[in-house]
């Protein structure tokens, strides 16, 4: 089910469904949390590719995502992000736990794949372009390299986290995923933008209408 449609400047009163959601145990996994946001904004998304008739967002192809059985698979080809989703789910926890609401498993949360930490990895050297000559282009969300960027930076955040985890002798409880974006790669990458380029611009130039970055 959906949130209620009510005559408010409220988004179908979305905070009210959401407590609905936690029960009398106050609890609420992540996954369900970012599921109610896809499904409740997946109209505002535009142009964007349809499964079965529903609006994917933030989800982009790339000839290497092939499933084992393609023919079967409707999906096969298809990568998914949802950076902006997943970011107001990350943004959403904060109140919630404030009201009393118990978030749990966001670790079961991917790391955002956007510039900042992107960026990160391409400014340090992690990851290299296959033609330098792409830095000096502009590309749009849907390219093969764009689509790759970001999926690699997934990867490598969990690598990251994991690796900061060992140096503290942390465990993933103690220090999240979520934790390592907002206090460490996000601002790093900012911060190593800036020292590269007066403008503190990503290495890589974007088109974007602002639904993706």
């Amino acid at each position: 089910s959906r949130p209620s449609s009510r005559p408010s400047a409220r988004l179908g009163s979305l905070f009210d469904y959401l407590l609905q959601l936690a029960g009398p145990q106050q609890q609420l996994a992540a996954t369900r949390l970012l599921s109610v946001i896809l499904t409740t904004l997946s109209s505002i998304w535009p142009g964007r590719i349809e499964l079965a008739g529903e609006n994917l967002g933030d989800v982009w192809r790339h000839p290497m995502a092939r499933s084992t059985e393609p023919e079967h698979d409707p999906s096969t080809g298809l990568v998914p992000f949802h950076k902006l989703s997943q970011w107001l789910t990350y943004s959403l926890v904060e109140p919630l736990e404030e009201a009393g609401v118990t978030v749990s498993g966001l670790d079961q949360l991917t790391g955002l794949p956007e510039y900042r930490n992107g960026g990160l990895f391409i400014d340090l050297g992690v990851l290299k372009l296959k033609n330098p000559a792409a830095r000096y282009n502009a590309h749009p969300v849907d390219s093969e390299l764009v689509v790759e960027w970001r999926a690699l930076t997934v990867v490598l955040l969990d690598r990251l986290a994991a690796g900061i985890r060992t140096r503290l002798g942390l465990d993933q409880e103690q220090l999240p995923l979520a934790k390592v974006l907002q206090g460490g790669s996000w601002s790093a990458g900012r911060r190593i933008a800036r020292e590269l380029r007066p403008d503190g611009a990503p290495p890589l130039q974007i088109i974007s209408d602002g639904t993706v970055f």
